[in-house]
This record gives structure tokens, C-alpha cells and sequence, in this order.
């Protein structure tokens, strides 16, 4: 028996190794290189990077963008997001599983599908606006070309999160209190206001702190938006640094990658020095009251919900499908006109785009794969070993993907500049370093139902095969995978959707033969072929809405929870 438990202590040890080397390759090592650039290049000790940045106006400008747009479209999330929450999860409303998959949906499309679908609908060739004879004149500014234009979409694509947060906070409501509010002579209002507002304070503080992270760190909206109007944003600008300058221009970018870093846990901090200040503690056991009954109110509500849908999900993406069935800018849609060769030459012509479809099919399958088989032994060190270093560990895996995605790009790029020591291997400027992002970055999206799922599992069966006999590497092959692997696999499938059409990391770190969907949707759209973008984003749009409704199949096998449009 000793020589058993001393067995599995040394399996389990082993494991641990393993997993901390997978850790520190990719959180803690980019990381490091990044700090190293700014404090120490070249290996000696310098501040230059630092002067050099500081004294930038243009580093300024674009920091006080950034601060505008993300705390703009976070107010706006956190409305749109609250608003929505309260009504689906405390009133009598109908049709809230549908309801709930169209709302979710914008997250889960690339932020540049988003922008380039709403632009598709306002700008002046839209082949929607022109059918009703609403259009305004060729050549005239498209509305959206503006930092309201930018605030309006990012509070569109981060509303749900927001919901997702404060759903789960409302989920956890105490009955009692909202009850005795009513059994007192309350109205709905004043039970909203004095009660579950005031209890929902920390659900909504930690959704608008995680919505001003996405806001702060989002490319593909100011991308699409702000360049044609010149309203640069931090990752904007990173991104026309290294365009036009290179590899010389790292240590620039480096500079600002952090300060993005900076202004974004700047958020987090402030959230939760706000949260520290009062006592939001409750105590009950009865949790989710009977849903407040809206009476003759009940339509119109209905209503002004599927108008929310129809005008921020329907309405842009009709735009984006008639724009991608007109063969040019500007020509007006009819019978004549109707023409599926945008598709034919995107899916089958284009030599770039063809072999975009490909790479980001084979990154997004590589990324969602690796991470599902390491989400289980690490998954398994997180919600069960007793071992204290294991919340760093959490902490560390957390740390690429809490960050915006431009600090990671350019951490992977300085990583990698050089060949990998001992091996003399080159990655930089293929589609390897790519794949190291998406690693990173996603790996947390695969772990975090994993952990829900050994929550949700007896461990009295995986103790029974401890006691038999049955070493560690064997009880996760034959009894603890099969038991998680369902959770495994949906979070796989997110990581799938996700890094399908990404562009936040690839369009810092792609090279010619190394094209993503994201990054060629994003030339065409900066090159003026916005049929040929959009043609793309329809293809994106439905295989993201089939892949949900794909994943729908698992959700009796997962932990609650685990598919965001799922009650």
C-alpha cells in the first residue's frame, strides 16, 4: 500500500511538472520578454523605450481614444447588458431560450464581422438603404466612421457579457427579501431599485470591469471604424507601428502593448476597490423568486425585446448578406444584379483567401484540440489537488487571455524573433507563432468547464480506483476523461468559434502564407472590396450559428452554465 501511494505522489508530482512547464511556456515566458523589452533591452538596463513612448504625442492621443471609446462602450454594454438580464431572468417573459441564443450571438462573432455588417447597413452604397430608397448619396461619409460610431458597436458586441454576469448574479438573488418587499406593497420599480440593484452591485461591477477589458483591447471595431476616420486607438496604433516600420518598431509597440496592460488591470483594480468599500454578503438558502408578473405590459415588452434583436442582430446581418451578393460598390441589388461569384472567388479564386480558409480552419481545430487534452490533467490539479500553489497556477493560465490580445501578440513576437534556443527552429513570420498565440490566449476558454465539470463530478469513483490499485495517469484515462471530456469538448468548441475568425493576435503576427480569415476580411475591407469581406463574414456568421446550435446536441451532458446562450 505504501508503495502504491508512493507511486501515485510521484505520478502526481510528475503531472504537476508537466503542467507547470506548459504554463510557463505559454503565460509566464511572453510575458517576461515583454517586461525585459521595455526595462532592459538589448540585456542592459534602459529607459528609452519608456522616454521614447512618453514622449510621443501621438501615444497621448491615442491613449485618451482609447479611454473614451472604453468607457463609453462599457457604460453602454453595462446598460444594454443589465436591462436585458432583469427582464429575462425576474419577469414572465416568453420565448426567452430564442431570445437568449440572438442576443449571445454577436459575442460570439468576430468583433470586425460586427463592425463590417453595421457599416454594410448605414454606408451609402448599402444595397438594404438603397431598396428602400433611404440611402444617402454615393460618396457621403458613412455615420459610423466616428468614436460614437465605435462606443455604439462595442456596447452591441459586449452588452451580452455583461448579461451572462449579471444573469448568473440574479440567478443567486435571495427570495426572501424580494418577497417581503412585495408582501409589503411594493411595486416592481422600487423592489428593482432599493433591492436587487443594490444586490447586484458586485455581479455588475465585475461585468463592466471585464466589458471595459474587451473594450480596451479590442482591434477589429476601431480597425474597421476609427482608421478610415484617423481616430487611433492604442492597438490601432500598434498595429500602423509595425506596419510601417517593422521589427524595428517592437520596442515601441512593446511600450504600448503595456500601457494597454496597464489601463486595462487599471479597470479590474478599480472594480474591485469599489466592490471592498461595502458589504455585499447576503445570507439565504431560497434563491430566484417567482418572476414578477409584467400583465398587460407582458406584449409590449416582448416586443421591445425582439425589436432589440431584429435592430442589433437581423439588421446588420441582412446588410452584410445583400452587400455580399452585389458584384460591386455602389450597384444596386435587383434580379439582374444578384450574383453569388463574391463567394465563388473568395472560397475558390483568391489564391490569399482560399489559403486563409485553411489555415484558420487547421489553427482553430490545433488550438481547440491541444487544449481540450491539456484542460483535463490541468483541470484536474485545479479543482482537486490540495497542493497551495495551485491558484497561481490558475492565475497564470488566466493571465494571456485577461490581458487584451495585443499584449500577447507582441510578447509572441519578441519571443520569437530569434530562432528557439538549442533548436535553432524559426517560427517568427510563419504560421507556428500563430498557433502559440491561440494556444495561450484560449486555453483558459477549454479549462474553465473543465474545473466546472470535476465540481460537478462524485470523486467517490476515481477514490475507489485510487484504493484498487489504479495509478494516477490510469484513472484519468479510464475513468476521470470520460466523466469531464463532454465539458472538455464544449469549451473546445468555443475555442473553435473564437479563434475561427480572430484578428486581434494574427494581425500583428501574420506573414504572406500565413493569412487568417480575419486578417484577409480585414485587407479587403481596407482595400475597398467590401463585397468580397462581406462575403467572407456571411460564411462566418453561419458556421459560428450552426456550431451553436451543433453544441446545443451535448448541453444535457454539460455542467450549467458551460454554453452561454443556455439557461
Amino acid at each position: 500500500m505504501a508503495v502504491r501511494l508512493k507511486e501515485s505522489r510521484g505520478q502526481e508530482m510528475a503531472l504537476t511538472a508537466v503542467v507547470a512547464v506548459v504554463v510557463v511556456v505559454l503565460s509566464i515566458l511572453p510575458m517576461l520578454r515583454l517586461i525585459m523589452e521595455i526595462v532592459a533591452p538589448g540585456g542592459s538596463l534602459s529607459r528609452a523605450a519608456i522616454d521614447a513612448g512618453l514622449a510621443n504625442s501621438s501615444t497621448w492621443v491615442a491613449t485618451g481614444h482609447t479611454l473614451v471609446v472604453g468607457i463609453g462602450g462599457t457604460i453602454l454594454a453595462v446598460i444594454l447588458g443589465t436591462l436585458v438580464a432583469v427582464l429575462v431572468t425576474l419577469t414572465d417573459v416568453r420565448g426567452r431560450g430564442p431570445f437568449v441564443l440572438c442576443y449571445v450571438m454577436p459575442l460570439m462573432v468576430a468583433p470586425q464581422v460586427t463592425a463590417l455588417a453595421w457599416l454594410q447597413l448605414f454606408g451609402p452604397a448599402s444595397p438594404l438603404l438603397r431598396l428602400l430608397g433611404l440611402a444617402p448619396p454615393l460618396g457621403a461619409r458613412n455615420p459610423l466612421y466616428s468614436p460614437e460610431g465605435i462606443i455604439l458597436l462595442l456596447g452591441v458586441q459586449y452588452g451580452p457579457l455583461v448579461f451572462l454576469l449579471v444573469r448568473a448574479g440574479l440567478r443567486k438573488l435571495p427570495r426572501e427579501l424580494v418577497e417581503a418587499a412585495r408582501a409589503g406593497g411594493a411595486d416592481w420599480f422600487t423592489v428593482l431599485c432599493t433591492i436587487v440593484l443594490p444586490l447586484m452591485t458586485p455581479s455588475i461591477m465585475a461585468a463592466a470591469a471585464l466589458a471595459f477589458v474587451s473594450c480596451v483591447g479590442n482591434f477589429g471595431i476601431p480597425a474597421f471604424l476609427g482608421i478610415p476616420a484617423n481616430y487611433l486607438v492604442l492597438p490601432t496604433l500598434i498595429y500602423q507601428r509595425l506596419a510601417g516600420g517593422g521589427p524595428a518598431s517592437l520596442g515601441e509597440a512593446a511600450f504600448l502593448s503595456v500601457l494597454i496592460g496597464v489601463i486595462a488591470m487599471a479597470g479590474i483594480l478599480a472594480q474591485e476597490a469599489m466592490s471592498r468599500r461595502r458589504d455585499y454578503r447576503i445570507s439565504s438558502t431560497s434563491m430566484i423568486a417567482e418572476p414578477y408578473e409584467l400583465g398587460g405590459w407582458r406584449l409590449p415588452v416582448q416586443a421591445g425585446m425582439w425589436i432589440l434583436i431584429f435592430a442589433i442582430l437581423f439588421l446588420p446581418l441582412v446588410g452584410l448578406l445583400l452587400t455580399s451578393l452585389v458584384p460591386g460598390y455602389g450597384i444596386p441589388l435587383n434580379a439582374a444584379t444578384a450574383t453569388l461569384d463574391n463567394y465563388r472567388f473568395v472560397l475558390l479564386e483568391h489564391t490569399a483567401a482560399s489559403r486563409a480558409f485553411l489555415n484558420s480552419f487547421g489553427l482553430s481545430i490545433a488550438a481547440a484540440a491541444f487544449s481540450v487534452i491539456a484542460a483535463i490533467p490541468i483541470g484536474y490539479l485545479i479543482a482537486w489537488s490540495t497542493q497551495r500553489n495551485v491558484r497561481l497556477l490558475n492565475l497564470a493560465i488566466e493571465l494571456p487571455y485577461a490581458l487584451p490580445g495585443v499584449v500577447l501578440a507582441i510578447a509572441s513576437l519578441l519571443l520569437f524573433l530569434k530562432p528557439i534556443p538549442l533548436t535553432g527552429i524559426q517560427i517568427y513570420n510563419t504560421v507556428w507563432i500563430i498557433l502559440y498565440a491561440y494556444l495561450a490566449r484560449f486555453l483558459v476558454l477549454a479549462l474553465r468547464p473543465t474545473v466546472s465539470g470535476y465540481h460537478q463530478v462524485d470523486r467517490a469513483l476515481e477514490e475507489a480506483a485510487q484504493v484498487a490499485g489504479a495509478r494516477l495517469f490510469t484513472r484519468l484515462r479510464t475513468i476521470i476523461f470520460p466523466l469531464v471530456a463532454p465539458a472538455a469538448m464544449a469549451g473546445g468548441l468555443l475555442i473553435f468559434m473564437t479563434a475561427l475568425s480572430e484578428l486581434t493576435v494574427s494581425a500583428l503576427l501574420w506573414s504572406s502564407g500565413a493569412e487568417t480569415i480575419g486578417v484577409v476580411m480585414f485587407s479587403f475591407e481596407q482595400g475597398g472590396d467590401s463585397n468580397y469581406a462581406a462575403a467572407i463574414s456571411a460564411i462566418m456568421v453561419a458556421i459560428t450559428f450552426v456550431l451553436m446550435l451543433v453544441t446545443n446536441l451535448l448541453a444535457p451532458h454539460l455542467p450549467s452554465g458551460v454554453l452561454p446562450w443556455r439557461d
